[in-house]
């Protein structure tokens, strides 16, 4: 047995079990503010101290070291208010020393300190609540690195743990802290630093992560800014319905819950659900209307060409009829009635009448490049203009409209041809590869699969797999009303207006009377107006 636990040796059982009692509990707890708690309490309970205080070496910008005033308890005073605080760290004060040269400081009455220290005692907390401190321990907390990272402060060693000091009493019940007491809080500051460190770890982590998938977003909306903000909202408007799901406590739903780790994943799923479109062409990603703008340009170009062909063949027969006709003109122009007069009016009338039908094919183009619903009359028209041929700069008879061109104009319904809206359609598997590539962890590691159904229906009619109700997630089912409603109601597509929400929320209860979409989670989005977390009006 180690020699430092032979003494007292009637406690030896009791402290062994106190420590091992007290590794365990740290090694359970993950909260930053819990852990210190839990260090502090747990230090004062072995050397039954008063009161305590823990503090963390923060650095400012790098360059200069503050202490972070974290934790304090005290028996004798438990109403007072805790208030985080920023310190200098300096040698004049107890802790500051410590913190810098790691030496722990075992103070028999702080009041009465010997005049060569460099550290002095601050009286004025203790002249603000009437309290007397005496004795006191301060240890450094170390890091595997002997690295300082923060402090132990334990205040005023009591005779019995059950006495209530006072600024009168406190010389008389309290006494000096045991080299025995300092070596097990010595022992007991490693496995705090450990803990520490261990929970620094885990909160990097958890930023590293976080400050990952932000950047994934903005990576993907980097490519269409029209988009831009989709995937937080849906991320908002999921946890916002996990959360309302949490609390129902009767009917279908109620047996549903999402820990907050499950709600964690969730919002990540939701994050990252479109992360696939990154490998989208951006041209159809951004396609805001059935032709691309420059495909839209050249046929303006060819417009203009095919007029200007007119014109010139129109002013080139007129010429060469003048020229088979210029001995009759003097003698023309004295006839009451003129034919070649006439010959002109009616070559500018044909010329008038093919412009005309020009104009007329290009509203007709116009109208079929939004990306609505194709009407008759426009697909009619765009079947005669496909028909429709003109001479080119060198001679050539081209068509005016490009087989390729008539195949996005006559797209029934939006803007994308069936190939556009099958490379759009890949990005869900896209998504589900780049997501299982992650080693998630236990907790977050439903992540791909969650993202995965993000365009299945529950009749099976959604996509890529086309799974039903029994094959998708909880997780995913929520995902799914949070993006319709956002994909319905945003205003910043490039193909769509934003819809108003009820308009939306009708389209909705159309789906969910499809069984397409869930409708007690739909039911529960209306009723408890989630979509409220947008700033959506209903």
């Amino acid at each position: 047995m180690l020699k430092w636990l032979q003494e007292p040796t009637e406690t030896t059982e009791l402290l062994i079990e106190q420590l091992l009692d007290i590794g365990v509990a740290l090694s359970d707890t993950h909260n930053l503010g819990e852990l210190l708690n839990l260090i502090l309490s747990k230090s004062r309970e072995i050397t039954c101290s008063d009161a305590g205080s823990i503090y963390l070496v923060d650095e400012v910008d790098n360059k200069q070291k503050k202490l972070l005033f974290k934790a304090a308890q005290n028996d004798s005073f438990p109403e007072l208010a805790f208030q985080e605080l920023r310190l200098a760290m300096t040698d004049e004060s107890l802790t500051g020393y410590v913190a810098l040269t790691g030496q722990t400081l075992n103070l028999l009455d702080v009041y009465n300190l010997p005049d060569n220290t460099p550290y002095k005692f601050d009286k004025s907390f203790d002249n603000k609540i009437g309290y007397r401190t005496c004795s006191v321990l301060i240890l450094p907390i170390q890091n595997r690195h002997q690295e300082i990272i923060g402090v132990l402060q334990l205040i005023n060693r009591k005779v019995e743990s059950n006495v209530v000091l006072t600024k009168e009493n406190a010389k008389e019940l309290t006494q000096p802290y045991s080299k025995w007491e300092e070596r097990i809080l010595i022992s007991l500051a490693s496995q705090a630093a450990i803990s520490i460190e261990r929970n620094y770890l885990q909160e990097n982590i958890e930023n590293l992560f976080e400050g990952f998938v932000k950047a994934s977003v903005q990576a993907i909306e980097a490519r269409d800014h029209c988009t831009s903000g989709h995937s937080e909202r849906v991320a908002k408007l999921t946890v916002g319905l996990c959360e309302e799901v949490n609390m129902i406590t009767n009917g279908v739903l109620s047996p549903i819950y999402f820990s907050n780790q499950q709600i964690k994943e969730i919002r990540y799923a939701a994050l990252l659900h479109d992360f696939g479109k990154i490998g989208v062409p951006e041209a159809i990603l951004t396609k805001r209307k059935k032709l691309y703008q420059e495909q839209l340009e050249l046929i303006q170009q060819r417009f203009s060409v095919a007029q200007r062909t007119l014109e010139m063949e129109s002013a080139q027969t007129k010429y060469k009829y003048l020229l088979e006709h210029l001995s009759g003109i003097s003698q023309l122009h004295t006839q009451e009635n003129c034919p070649l007069c006439e010959k002109i009016q009616n070559l500018d009338l044909e010329l008038e009448t093919a412009i005309g039908q020009l104009n007329n094919y290009w509203q007709t183009i116009l109208t079929a490049n939004e990306p609505t619903v194709l009407a008759e009359e426009p697909l009619k028209q765009l079947q005669e203009i496909s028909l429709y041929t003109y001479k080119d700069v060198d001679g050539q008879i081209k068509p005016l409209i490009t087989p390729d061109e008539m195949a996005q104009l006559t797209v029934p319904r939006g803007n994308l041809t069936p190939i556009e809206r099958q490379a759009i359609e890949a990005h869900v598997t896209d998504s589900y590869k780049f997501l299982k590539q992650i080693p998630w962890t236990k907790n977050l590691q439903k992540i791909p699969e969650i993202a995965y159904g993000h365009h299945e229906k529950l009749d099976g009619s959604g996509y890529p797999r086309g799974l039903k109700e029994n094959e998708i997630s909880i997780q995913t089912q929520i995902i799914v009303i949070a993006d319709i409603y956002d994909a319905l109601t945003a205003g910043d597509r490039p193909y769509k207006q934003g819809l108003p929400v009820e308009v939306a929320l009708g389209i909705m209860r159309s789906e969910a009377a499809q069984n397409k979409i869930n409708s007690h989670f739909l039911e529960l989005f209306e009723q408890k107006q989630v979509y409220s977390i947008l700033g959506h009006i209903h």
